[in-house]
């Protein structure tokens, strides 16, 4: 289990240094296209950076209001309460609000910014068809997305994609103004046959950088939910209950209404039940398969 862990948070760090590379060679291309330098690199940096800020300390409000959740005390559900008291003492850390969200169909989230200022969202649908132990499993693989700091990654992941996006579409634009021959004239003839390489190459990656950016994201998103649960066994010391949970998830038929594109990779499951069923082998999803899922639980 531990080597699953260090295996899952080592392809993370890899998938972040691609993104800086491919990040390093389109500001190239776009400083030699355009005879920008690294004006472009700094611009969509601090431009993503706002944004990032912006959803770093309200991203939590706005997913938790779009999913309709209302938070509870411990009188309103003393079993749920007692489980997340249980496991943030086991795990050190610190009790964060509870939400219920009154939908039929099982399925969980966490968010927040840190450990400190951290959110679980539990469905009623979950409430009423897992058994304490399956719950427990649940609420454990929650709590881990709380302790690795997923969200705070997940943030950075979201910066550097933003920096991709910013910079492809820049290269792209400034194919139809020029850029090039203000590069000739800002640069040593000599250079002419390399610069004429590192350009191609940006025009190649503006083109694919934006898709093959959203595969690393979705990639770096499946290793973070392998990951938790294998983080969420080391709380419950039992990954039966969280194998048996995610079959039961995966397999009810009862569409989550709340859910949609933009917040289906927090969840535990897909709830998006045609893609899930469909795309979850595919490099554009935000989960990894639910079989190899429990499969791993219960090699464990």
């Amino acid at each position: 289990m531990y080597e699953q862990i260090a295996q899952n948070k080592r392809n993370s760090v890899f998938l972040v240094i691609i993104f800086i590379m491919v990040i390093f060679i389109l500001s190239e291309g776009v400083g030699v296209y355009t005879g920008t330098g690294y004006y472009a690199l700094l611009f969509a940096a601090v431009f993503s950076a706002i944004m990032a800020l912006i959803s770093y300390y309200n991203g939590d409000k706005i997913v938790l209001t779009i999913s309709r959740a209302r938070m509870i005390e411990k009188k309103d559900n003393q079993q749920l309460y007692n489980i997340v008291e249980e496991l943030c003492v086991a795990g050190g850390i610190p009790m964060p609000k509870i939400y219920e969200i009154d939908d039929t169909a099982p399925n969980a989230f966490a968010t927040g910014r840190n450990p400190e200022n951290a959110s679980i969202a539990v469905t009623t649908g979950l409430l009423s068809k897992l058994n304490r132990e399956q719950l427990q499993g649940v609420v454990a693989h929650e709590l881990s997305h709380i302790k690795n700091y997923d969200i705070l990654f997940c943030t950075i992941i979201t910066v550097l994609v933003g920096i991709v996006a910013l910079l492809s579409d820049f290269m792209r634009r400034s194919m139809f103004y020029g850029g090039r021959s203000r590069s000739r004239s800002s640069r040593s003839g000599g250079k002419g046959g390399g610069e004429g390489i590192i350009i191609l190459i940006a025009i190649i990656f503006a083109i694919f950088a934006p898709i093959l950016a959203q595969i690393i994201k979705f990639a770096v998103s499946r290793q973070r939910e392998y990951l938790a649960d294998a983080s969420s066994v080391e709380l419950t010391r039992n990954p039966e209950g969280l194998a048996r949970a995610l079959e039961i998830i995966s397999g009810d038929k009862e569409v989550l209404e709340v859910a949609n594109q933009a917040t289906q990779h927090l969840y535990i499951v897909n709830p998006i039940k045609p893609f899930e069923s469909r795309g979850q082998n595919s490099v554009f999803s935000t989960h990894p398969p639910i079989e190899e899922r429990i499969r791993r639980l219960r090699s464990m």
